[in-house]
């Protein structure tokens, strides 16, 4: 993205566009001082500070809105069933299918991306799931903590892992928030589908059985992508993310997750910066009422959103909505609301996790941002996608 100061000027204040950066922030609440903002604020001093460009085609991007613990490097090692992690038997740390490293390239870059392919034949084409990391994780990170390369091996459908470049954001972020990256044929969208065809290209994976989802940024570039390629996804999972069109810039994105959806006070909107989603695509959504990394309001307003595009769509068939009250194995105590068809087919569904946090429920303990309390998201995730009919079925 361009950042408003990233071009050399004659003459300017650096202190004084830092405060008033710094004071915009303040007024919405967004501590600078510390966690991802204070490295965000930082990049941007020290940017000022030299009078340089920090926006530039080929240079990395400033860190953006990070999720909030360190991420650990991840081997992928091979099977260690048995052993103990917190008195449970670990999973296989990689299943036992082929796990690829591959490269694709368009107008708008490159991205490498990991394929997992079931070690079980098919004669028929597979389903295929592509996963999107979170900011700091990798490929190899967010298959082992989410396990659902594991999954694959049972249902036998594909597992897709984009890997997003430092270079296009130091955090590794997705940048679901630039307008460039929340269009269709452009930016990281583009890349993003143009690796799914190249997979079902190759491995005749099903055109009408592909899934997307993802975690944090990961999670709201999934929404971005079933919003920008209805008919390449048939059904979306985010979890701890946010809705379509929330931000346009760092400071709308900060607010945004913040659980804010008009931008920074004082500050002046890009052109296009309210966008509405109107793709009815199916959508499962998983979100901490205790995340103050993005706020939970964020997953409620996805569904909103959800529910606003399928009944423009479908204007005679009302939804019908059943709220249900549980308990995972671990302990973690849930809300589940399902909101159903008129032929009873499960459309939107929100998991309200209670007392949950910014990481994947139910993951494995090994990769990074994970809640083992469960529910497993993953497993409930595929059970909803593969519940589906096929895109473009009556």
């Amino acid at each position: 993205m361009k950042y408003p100061f990233g071009a050399r000027a004659p003459s300017f204040d650096a202190s004084a566009i830092n405060t008033t950066i710094q004071r915009a922030l303040a007024s919405a609440g967004i501590d600078t001082t510390s966690g991802p903002m204070h490295s965000v604020i930082e990049t941007i001093r020290r940017a000022l500070a030299s009078g340089g460009p920090i926006s530039d085609a080929h240079s990395p991007r400033a860190p953006e809105p990070v999720i909030d613990v360190v991420a650990r490097v991840v081997d992928m090692v091979d099977d260690i069933d048995g052993e103990l992690v917190g008195g449970s038997p670990r999973r296989p740390t990689q299943a036992p299918g082929t796990f690829e490293t591959c490269e694709f390239s368009n107008r708008a870059g490159t991205r490498t991306y990991k394929l997992y392919v079931p070690a079980r034949p098919s004669d028929a084409p597979r389903p295929m799931v592509v996963m999107l990391h979170g900011c700091t994780q990798s490929a190899d990170d967010f298959a082992l903590g989410t396990q659902m390369n594991r999954l694959a091996d049972e249902h036998g459908f594909l597992v897709v892992y984009p890997e997003q470049s430092g270079q296009a954001n130091m955090s590794k972020c997705w940048n679901w928030f630039d307008p460039h990256d929340q269009a269709r044929d452009a930016g990281e969208p583009s890349l993003i589908a143009g690796i799914v065809r190249e997979v079902v290209g190759r491995h005749g994976a099903d055109p009408r059985r592909i899934f997307v989802a993802g975690l944090s940024a990961g999670a709201a570039m999934a929404v971005v992508l079933g919003e920008t390629y209805p008919e390449l996804f048939a059904g979306v999972g985010a979890h701890s993310g946010l809705p379509f069109g929330s931000a346009h810039d760092i400071p709308s994105a900060m607010a945004a997750m913040k659980g804010g959806r008009s931008g920074l006070p004082g500050l002046k909107s890009a052109p296009g910066a309210t966008k509405k989603a109107v793709q009815p695509v199916p959508i499962i959504v998983f979100h901490g009422d205790r995340d103050h990394t993005v706020q939970q309001s964020n997953g409620a307003e996805i569904v909103k959103q959800a529910l606003g595009a399928y009944l423009v769509q479908n204007p005679s068939d009302s939804l019908t909505s059943v709220t249900q009250e549980g308990k995972s194995s671990g302990g973690r105590r849930y809300t589940r609301t399902i909101h159903a068809s008129g032929k009873g087919r499960g459309r939107i569904e929100f998991w309200n996790l209670h007392g949950a946090r910014h990481a994947w429920s139910g993951g494995d303990a090994r990769g990074s941002y994970t809640d083992r309390a469960g529910p497993d998201a993953s497993a409930e995730m595929i059970r909803f996608f593969l519940a589906l009919p096929r895109a473009g079925s009556a």
